[in-house]
């Protein structure tokens, strides 16, 4: 069972919404963790549980990048604000970085949420190559 993430700030949740309504059929069978009120709001739109981690200012972003780090989520779905500042601005960053650095997909928009969902790679039991960091730890233990 694949296990996505999904977060948004206040400005983009209800775009994230309404993309998952539309898309319901496909978020059946996975496993969702999000950040707080917007764990809560996909639960209530899916009829379907969620894990709830904290809310992205007190958290939520970091719980979800432990998570990625520990080889847990599958894919992040983060309806970002580009035009509204942030607090926790250093957190979002991490948190998409993180992403990147564990080769997992990142969403920040419909339009390349849409392209992910309808992917015939995501159809089929598509697993991603996972970064060998082993080299990269030795070299730290040698310091």
């Amino acid at each position: 069972m694949k296990t996505i993430a999904l977060v948004a700030h206040d400005g983009k949740k209800a775009a994230l919404l309404e993309w998952i309504e539309k898309h319901q059929s496909f978020f059946a069978d996975k496993q969702l963790i999000a950040t707080g009120t917007t764990g809560k709001l996909i639960s209530e739109k899916l009829q379907q549980p969620v894990r709830c981690m904290a809310s992205g200012p007190l958290g939520g972003d970091q719980q979800i990048g432990a998570l990625i780090a520990e080889q847990h989520i599958d894919w992040l779905i983060f309806f970002w604000d580009p035009l509204s500042s942030q607090p926790h601005d250093p957190d979002v960053k991490a948190l998409i970085r993180l992403a990147v650095v564990w080769n997992i997909p990142v969403a920040c928009n419909v339009a390349t949420a849409d392209f992910i969902v309808h992917s015939s790679l995501y159809q089929q039991d598509y697993q991603r190559s996972v970064p060998d960091f082993q080299q990269h730890n030795n070299r730290l233990q040698k310091s």
